[in-house]
C-alpha cells in the first residue's frame, strides 16, 4: 500500500476501510504536497483520526464519478483547485487558454467552468442529505455576492448555486476540523451556525450580524455594492470581524467572522503532516503535474500579507496577519529536500506571498488584530511598522549552511517598499550577494502616481529609491545583477496618457519589459470592485475604467512599443491620447512613422532601469500574457476547502 490517501476503491479496501468519513472533490490532479491545499486539508484531517477518500478531477457529466467511495460517513468536501477555475481556464481576453498546469501532462479541459458550483450541483443529483462543505479559493472569494468578469454580471453567493451546506473560508485548518468534530457529535450542517471561519444560510439572521444590502439591491445599484464591499473588507480581521448577513428573498447568507491565525508551532505541524511530496503514481504515465515542479524545491515560509495590493485578493482569503514557520520546521524541510534523488543543490524559494513578510507588521496583530481603515505600508508606512528583516536574514544564513545546498533563491517576490523601510541594509546586501541570479524580480506595477494610488502600491520615487539602493550595494559587491520589473496595463486609474507616461519611462530607461499583464478582475478585490462600479470604494468618488477591448489592448501595446507588431496600436494610441509628438525619428519618439525594413528580434530583457542608465539587456521572446495567479499579487493561495491561494508556484491558499 502506498502513501497517499486513496483515490480508488480497491486502494480504500486495501486500508481495510469500508467506508471514508470525507470524500475530497478537487478540480486539480492529486499531489500529496503542502504547496496544494487539498493535500493540507486532507492530511489535517487524517491526523485528527479522520478517513478522508480523494476524488480528484472527476467527469462532471457523469454523476457516477462522484461515487467513487460510496456515501461518505460524514460529508462531501469540495474544492475547485489550487486556482479559481475561470482564471485557470481563461486569458484576461477570455480566450481559452492551451494548458492546466494542475492536470496530468498540462491537458486542458479535465474541469468544468465554475468548478465548485458543477461539483456541487452533480453531488446533489446523487445524495440530496448529504452534507457538501465547499473550500478553497473559489469558494473562498465567492463566499457572498460578487462581480464575475466572464459572465460580466453580479453572481450569489457560491454556497447557493452550489447547493452546499457550509463554505470553510479562508486559511482552512481549524474551520475543517471544528466542522469535522461538530458533524461526529450528531449535529446536523443546519445546526453550524457558530464556527468562526465560516458561512451558512438561514432563514433568521443572528441579531449581531451586520445586515449588507440585499442581493436584489446590489443588482439595481452598484453604488450598494461598493458600500456593501467595503463594509466586507474592512471585516476580514479575525479578532475585530463582525457577523454579516447578506438577503436572497428569503433566505439569509451569514458569513461568521475569520478563524484566528495559527501559532507558529500549530503551522509548523502543518507543514510536517506524512506529505508524499509528489504526485500520486496513477499520473506518471501522462508525464506528470507541471505545476509541482516550480514548488518541489521550494520552502513555504510564511502566510498572510499585509502589502494590500488592491488588486490582490489575499486580504480577504489569508488575511493581513503574517504567520511564519520557525526556522528548526524549514530547516528540517530543507533537509528532505536534499534527500530526493531529483534535488541538484538549489532551494528554489523561501516565501510565501511576499518573501520577505516574516513577522506580523506590529506588535499588537495577535492580540487586537490589524487596523480597520488603515494599511500598514500605504499610501506610506505605519509608524508602528516593525521592518526589521533580521529574522528572514538568519533564515537564509542557516539554509545555506545545509550540507548538499549550493544556492537559495528567493522567487515569491520582495517587497521594496518594506525593504527600504529597514534602516538596516543587511537584507538587501545578503538578497544581492547570495539569493538572485542576476536578476530580481520586482512588481512596481506602474509609474504614474495616480495609477499606483488606486493600485495601492508606493508611489514611483519610492521604486526609484530601491532600484539606487539595489545598484549601490551591487557595485560595492562587484556585481552585475538588474531588476526585472512587471507591470500591469488597464487597471482603474490608467487611462491612455498614463500608458503613454510609462512608455516614457520604460524609453528612458532603456527597460524592455519581456512580460506584460493587462489588469484581471478577479473575484473579491478592490480593484474588482472598482472595475464594476466605477467607484473607489475606499472614498466612493469616480475612478476611470478602461473596458473596451481594443482600448485596453492599446495600453498593453504602449508597454512593449518596440515590437514591431505593436505599432500601428501605439500610433493610434499615441494620436488618440493626443500625443503625435511621440510618432516620429527623433530621440524623444516613440515610433517612426512608417515601419521600418529592419525589425527587432523581440523585446530586450528588463533591467533596473535607474534614472538616466541604460544597461545592455539580452535578447528574448515575443509579448507573452503573464499569468496572473503567478504573480506574488495574484489569486490569493490554495484551492481547498478554507485552503490556500494560489499561483503556479506556491498555489494561494
Amino acid at each position: 500500500m502506498n502513501g497517499f490517501l486513496p483515490v480508488t476503491r480497491q486502494e480504500m479496501e486495501d486500508r481495510g476501510w469500508d467506508c471514508v468519513d470525507f470524500a475530497y472533490i478537487i478540480g486539480d490532479a492529486y499531489v500529496d504536497h503542502p504547496s496544494f491545499g487539498p493535500a493540507v486539508i486532507s492530511r489535517v484531517l487524517e491526523s485528527h483520526g479522520y478517513r478522508v477518500g480523494m476524488i480528484p478531477q472527476p467527469d462532471w457529466r457523469d454523476p457516477a464519478s462522484i461515487d467513487v467511495f460510496g456515501r461518505p460517513r460524514l460529508g462531501f468536501l469540495v474544492s475547485g483547485g489550487n486556482m479559481d477555475s475561470m482564471v485557470n481556464h481563461y486569458t484576461v481576453a477570455k480566450k481559452r487558454r492551451e494548458k492546466d498546469a494542475y492536470t496530468p501532462g498540462g491537458v486542458m479541459g479535465k474541469r468544468p467552468d465554475h468548478a465548485v458550483t458543477v461539483y456541487g450541483n452533480l453531488i446533489r443529483q446523487k445524495y440530496r442529505d448529504v452534507p457538501v462543505i465547499l473550500g478553497g479559493i473559489e469558494a473562498s472569494l465567492r463566499r457572498l455576492a460578487h462581480y464575475d468578469y466572464w459572465s460580466d454580471s453580479l453572481k450569489r453567493s457560491v454556497l447557493l448555486d452550489a447547493q452546499a451546506d457550509l463554505i470553510s473560508y479562508g486559511m482552512g485548518e481549524r474551520s475543517i476540523v471544528a466542522i469535522a468534530e461538530a458533524l461526529e457529535a450528531g449535529l446536523q450542517p443546519e445546526d453550524l451556525v457558530f464556527l468562526e471561519g465560516t458561512v451558512y444560510r438561514t432563514k433568521t439572521p443572528p441579531e449581531d450580524a451586520v445586515l449588507l444590502p440585499s442581493y436584489e439591491e446590489l443588482q439595481r445599484d452598484r453604488k450598494a455594492y461598493a458600500r456593501s464591499f467595503m463594509v466586507q473588507y474592512r471585516n476580514t480581521d479575525p479578532f475585530t470581524a463582525k457577523r454579516l448577513a447578506e438577503r436572497y428573498g428569503d433566505t439569509y447568507v451569514v458569513q461568521n467572522p475569520p478563524a484566528k491565525p495559527l501559532s507558529e508551532r500549530e503551522l509548523d505541524r502543518v507543514y510536517e503532516l506524512p506529505y508524499q511530496r509528489t504526485w500520486h503514481p496513477s499520473y506518471d504515465a501522462a508525464g506528470g503535474i507541471p505545476a509541482l515542479e516550480e514548488v518541489k524545491f521550494s520552502l513555504a515560509s510564511c502566510r498572510g500579507c499585509f502589502g494590500g495590493c488592491s488588486f490582490c485578493s489575499l486580504t480577504f482569503h489569508q488575511g493581513r496577519i503574517v504567520q511564519a514557520r520557525s526556522h528548526e520546521s524549514l530547516l528540517r524541510e530543507a533537509k528532505l529536500l536534499t534527500q530526493d534523488p531529483e534535488f541538484k543543490g538549489y532551494i528554489h524559494d523561501v516565501g510565501g506571498p511576499t518573501a520577505n513578510f516574516r513577522h506580523p507588521s506590529c506588535k499588537k496583530q495577535l492580540e487586537k488584530g490589524v487596523c480597520q481603515d488603515r494599511q500598514c505600508l500605504f499610501p506610506t508606512p505605519c509608524k508602528n511598522l516593525d521592518a526589521s528583516h533580521a529574522d528572514y536574514v538568519a533564515l537564509l544564513r542557516k539554509l545555506r549552511q545545509i550540507p548538499g545546498v549550493k544556492k537559495v533563491f528567493i522567487r515569491s517576490g520582495v517587497r521594496f517598499d518594506y525593504a527600504l523601510a529597514d534602516k538596516n541594509d543587511a537584507f538587501i546586501q545578503e538578497l544581492c550577494r547570495h539569493h538572485v541570479s542576476g536578476r530580481l524580480k520586482l512588481a512596481p506595477e506602474h509609474v504614474s502616481d495616480t495609477v499606483l494610488h488606486y493600485m495601492g502600491k508606493p508611489g514611483n520615487a519610492v521604486y526609484q529609491a530601491f532600484l539606487r539602493k539595489y545598484d549601490r550595494i551591487n557595485r560595492k559587491l562587484g556585481l552585475k545583477q538588474y531588476v526585472v520589473p512587471y507591470f500591469m496595463s488597464s487597471h482603474p486609474g490608467s487611462g491612455l496618457g498614463e500608458a503613454v507616461e510609462l512608455a516614457l519611462y520604460l524609453k528612458s530607461t532603456g527597460c524592455r519589459p519581456e512580460q506584460v499583464q493587462d489588469f484581471y478582475p478577479t473575484p473579491s478585490t478592490l480593484s474588482t470592485c472598482m472595475y464594476y462600479t466605477g467607484l473607489d470604494p475606499r472614498t466612493m468618488e469616480p475612478v476611470y475604467v478602461e473596458r473596451d477591448p481594443h482600448r485596453k489592448a492599446m495600453q498593453r501595446a504602449l508597454i512593449q512599443y518596440r515590437l514591431p507588431n505593436n505599432q500601428a496600436l501605439v500610433k493610434e494610441a499615441l494620436r488618440k491620447a493626443g500625443r503625435s509628438d511621440l510618432i516620429g525619428f527623433g530621440p524623444g519618439c516613440l515610433v517612426p512613422p512608417r515601419p521600418l525594413a529592419k525589425k527587432e528580434n523581440g523585446p530586450k530583457q528588463p533591467h533596473s532601469g535607474g534614472p538616466g542608465k541604460k544597461k545592455p539587456a539580452s535578447r528574448s521572446g515575443g509579448a507573452k500574457e503573464k499569468h496572473p495567479a503567478s504573480r506574488s499579487g495574484g489569486q490569493g493561495k490554495s484551492g481547498r476547502p478554507g485552503g490556500k491561494t494560489g499561483r503556479p508556484p506556491r498555489g494561494k491558499r
